[in-house]
C-alpha cells in the first residue's frame, strides 16, 4: 500500500504560525496535526508493508526532520512541489514512486475511520464522504441508487446532495489515477491554474471506475486557528487529555479537561477547560482556557481564552484572545 500525503501549500490561512513551520506540525492536544494523521493508519492491513510519499515544498524539511525523529522506521519517500499548480499536478511528481494500491490523504482534515476493511476490497475506489447540514463550500460524491459513485461534483449550488467527500480516497490502481491525471493535463481540466483532483477522478469514473463510498463519523478541520481550537477540544474531549494528572501539580486549579506537557512548568494558574500546553512552557500567575501553547512559550499575569500560541512566545499582562506566530514578544 503506497499512502500519498500532499504537503506542499503556503497554510496562508494559519499565518502567522506557518511563516516559520509548515501546518502540518501546529500542535493539538500535545501533538501535532502530522502525528494525528498517522494515527488513522494503525488500522491498515500488513502495516510493515506501507510506504508513504509526502509531497513537501514550502518549510518540507522540517517535516522531514520531524519524521526521522518520531518515525524513524517508517519508509517515507519525499517529493518536492516547487510550483503550485494544483492537487493533481502534485500527485503527477509521484510517479516514480507510485504502483498498486494506494491511499490520499490531505492533511487539512482529520477523519476517524477502521481501514481495516481495505484488506478484502474489491472496489475500484472508495471516497470518504461525510453528511453535512449545507454542503455548498465543500465538493459532493453524487451517488447512484446502487451506491456507485457517479460524479464528484465542487461545491454543489443546491442543498439535495449533502455526501461532502473528506479528502481521503483510495485506488485499487494507483496507475489508473496517473493516466487520468496525464488526460486531465493535455485536456486542460484546471481551475485558475490549478488542476485538482476531483476531475482526475471524474475522468476514471468516464473510463469506468467502480466507486463507492464510505461514511465517517468524525471529520475534523485544522486549516485556520479557530479550526485548529475546535479539534483541540474535540480531541482532549475524546482520549487525549491527561487532565488527572495535571490535576496533581501544587498550585494549579485544573478544569477538565486539558493536556498539560510533563516537561512545562505551570505555578499559581487556573488551566482549562481546553488548554493544551506542550513542552517547555512556562506559564505563571495566568488563567488559560480554549488555548494551545506551543513549545518553549511563556506566559505571566495574563488571562488567556480562545488563543493559539506559537513556539518560544513571550506574553506578560496581554490578555484576550491572541494570535500570535512563533517567536512573538507581547507585553504592557
Amino acid at each position: 500500500m503506497k499512502i500519498v500525503i500532499p504537503m506542499a501549500g503556503f497554510g496562508t490561512r494559519l499565518r502567522p504560525h506557518t511563516w516559520s513551520r509548515p501546518k502540518q506540525l501546529i500542535s493539538m492536544a500535545g501533538k501535532p496535526v502530522l502525528a494525528h494523521l498517522m494515527d488513522n493508519f494503525n488500522t491498515l492491513p500488513n502495516p510493515e508493508s506501507i510506504e508513504y510519499i509526502f509531497i513537501v515544498g514550502y518549510l518540507g524539511e522540517q517535516i522531514r526532520a520531524y519524521m526521522n525523529t518520531y518515525f524513524p522506521d517508517l519508509h517515507v519517500n519525499y517529493v518536492i512541489q516547487e510550483e503550485m499548480r494544483g492537487q493533481s499536478h502534485a500527485i503527477s511528481l509521484t510517479r516514480q514512486y507510485l504502483e498498486g494500491p494506494m491511499l490520499m490523504v490531505f492533511p487539512d482534515t482529520l477523519v476517524e475511520t477502521d481501514l481495516s476493511f481495505l484488506a478484502h476490497e474489491t472496489a475500484g475506489g472508495v471516497a470518504w464522504v461525510k453528511p453535512v447540514p449545507d454542503p455548498r463550500r465543500f465538493g459532493v460524491a453524487v451517488v447512484n441508487g446502487e451506491g456507485r459513485v457517479t460524479r464528484l461534483v465542487e461545491k454543489p449550488q443546491d442543498m439535495n446532495n449533502n455526501l461532502v467527500v473528506v479528502g481521503f480516497y483510495y485506488f485499487q490502481n494507483s496507475a489508473d489515477l496517473l493516466s487520468a491525471i496525464d488526460e486531465q493535463i493535455k485536456r486542460d481540466v484546471q481551475l485558475k491554474g490549478e488542476y485538482f483532483l476531483a476531475d482526475a477522478i471524474n475522468i476514471m469514473i468516464e473510463r469506468g471506475l467502480y466507486m463507492r463510498t464510505q461514511l465517517v463519523d468524525v471529520w475534523l478541520d485544522a486549516g485556520t486557528p479557530q479550526d485548529v481550537l475546535y479539534t483541540n477540544r474535540y480531541l482532549l474531549d475524546h482520549g487525549r487529555a491527561n487532565s488527572a494528572e495535571a490535576a496533581e501539580r501544587q498550585g494549579v486549579t485544573i478544569i477538565p479537561p486539558v493536556f498539560i506537557h510533563p516537561g512545562a512548568s505551570v505555578q499559581n494558574c487556573v488551566i482549562g477547560p481546553y488548554a493544551s500546553i506542550n513542552d517547555c512552557c512556562h506559564v505563571q500567575s495566568s488563567i488559560i482556557r480554549n488555548s494551545i501553547l506551543e513549545d518553549g512559550a511563556e506566559v505571566t499575569d495574563t488571562i488567556l481564552d480562545g488563543s493559539l500560541i506559537g513556539c518560544d512566545v513571550h506574553i506578560q499582562g496581554r490578555p484576550g484572545a491572541l494570535i500570535a506566530g512563533d517567536n512573538t514578544v507581547m507585553s504592557i
